[in-house]
């Protein structure tokens, strides 16, 4: 079958798919004409995947699983752990909120060194708090992708408005017009699909998801 396929039976995007495959997790046949061509192995090997992605298990520790180097039972210990040390990180967290919460306090009151020192001393505890840089970088993907697709539209806008002049003082042919402006307007379309898939994308995660492990 092909990824396609393979993507609607597992529900794992073709991105992903491929990434799986760089890192040595599938290795499916090529047909004659070069195609991958996946088989119910494959499936399955990605529907385990999936499983243990959804527990965020590191692409890392499912190597060493399918590698026989590590069990499934070490390997969700391990997890175990792991979630346990984030549910720990967000009840501290939960109840710093509340501590600041009962303070009743405004933000142009609120006595900032006080609660910066506060959480300071929780980090150096072991807590760790959200990853301000990932939100920055974050940030900064999705006002590159609308720079990109607004910049690309107004191209395409004024490319209009230069045939619409062209044809009122050149006389040029109306098939020619609409021929002329129906391909920058097709453009655009394209553009704002994938400005939407991109900035998806960059929310969804899909993209880290494939790169931080």
């Amino acid at each position: 079958m092909k990824i396609k396929q393979v993507e609607e039976l597992v529900g794992i995007t073709s991105k992903n798919i491929r990434f799986y495959e760089d890192q040595g997790l599938l290795n499916p046949d090529r047909a004659d004409n070069g195609y991958r061509e996946y088989h119910q192995n494959e499936v399955d090997r990605l529907k385990q995947i999936k499983i243990l992605r959804k527990f965020g298990v590191s692409v890392e520790e499912i190597k060493k699983v399918f590698a026989k180097k590590e069990s499934l039972n070490e390997c969700l210990e391990k997890q175990l752990i792991i979630l346990a040390k984030e549910q720990t990180n967000l009840e501290t967290m939960q109840n710093l909120a509340k501590s600041m919460l009962d303070q009743r306090e405004s933000i142009d009151a609120l006595d900032v060194d006080k609660w910066l020192e506060s959480m300071d001393k929780l980090e150096k505890e072991g807590t760790s708090f959200v990853d301000l840089s990932k939100e920055d970088i974050h940030m900064r993907k999705k006002a590159g992708a609308y720079m990109g697709g607004i910049v690309m539209i107004v191209l395409m806008l004024f490319y209009v408005g230069l045939m619409v002049w062209a044809f009122i003082t050149e006389d040029m042919p109306f098939a020619v017009l609409a021929l002329m402006i129906i391909i920058p307007i097709a453009v655009i379309v394209g553009v704002a699909v994938a400005l939407k898939s991109r900035i998806r994308e960059i929310e969804g995660g899909e993209e880290d998801e494939a790169t931080k492990y």
